[in-house]
C-alpha cells in the first residue's frame, strides 16, 4: 500500500488516463450494477487495508463541517460550542465550515482519531466507495484515488479487470 500523500498522489497521476477510462466504462452502466461493484471491492479492499497506516485523508482533506457535526464534536469534548467554534472552526472561501488548520487537530500522532466516535460525517462517509449512485459522485472517487489508496487500489483493479 502506498501511505506516503505524494507518492500516491503522482502515482494516481500518472494513471489518470487509465482511470478516466474506467470513469468512461462506469458511466455507460447502470447504477445499481456500478454500485454493486464498487460496494463488491469497497468491502474487499476494507478487509486489506487499515486506514491509520495512511491518515492520508486526515492529514490532507478538511471535512465539511455541519452544525449537527460542531454540536456534537462540543458534546463529545465537553466544551460550550461557541469554543470550540472559535478554537477549531472557521468559514471558508464557499460558506462552508471547515476546521481552521490541516492536518485535522484531532488526529493523533499514531494516526488515531481521538473524536472517532463523534467524528464528522464527512469523515465517516469518506472514501464515499461505499455510497448509493456511486456514478453521481464518480468524478469525486477519481480525485480521491490521489489520496486514498483505497480507492486507487479500486480502480486498479477496475483497470485491470480484477473485480
Amino acid at each position: 500500500m502506498v501511505d506516503n500523500f505524494d507518492k500516491l498522489k503522482a502515482k494516481a497521476a500518472g494513471r489518470k488516463k487509465q482511470f478516466m477510462s474506467v470513469v468512461e466504462k462506469i458511466n455507460k452502466m447502470k447504477g445499481h450494477d456500478v454500485d454493486r461493484l464498487f460496494h463488491k471491492l469497497h468491502v474487499k479492499e476494507f478487509r486489506e487495508t487499515d486506514c491509520t497506516d495512511c491518515a492520508n485523508c486526515c492529514k490532507s482533506l478538511g471535512p465539511r463541517l455541519t452544525n449537527k457535526d460542531v454540536d456534537k464534536l462540543s458534546a463529545f469534548l465537553k466544551v460550550r460550542t461557541s469554543d470550540f467554534f472559535d478554537k477549531y472552526v472557521s468559514v471558508d472561501e464557499d460558506n462552508d465550515l471547515v476546521f481552521k488548520s490541516m492536518p485535522c487537530p484531532f488526529l493523533r500522532e499514531d494516526n488515531y482519531c481521538t473524536v472517532y466516535t463523534s467524528r464528522p460525517r464527512a469523515c465517516r462517509d469518506y472514501p464515499h466507495t461505499d455510497r448509493k449512485n456511486i456514478n453521481g459522485i464518480i468524478k469525486t472517487c477519481l480525485r480521491n484515488t490521489e489520496c486514498c489508496p483505497v480507492v486507487y487500489n479500486i480502480f486498479e483493479k477496475l483497470c485491470n479487470g480484477r473485480t
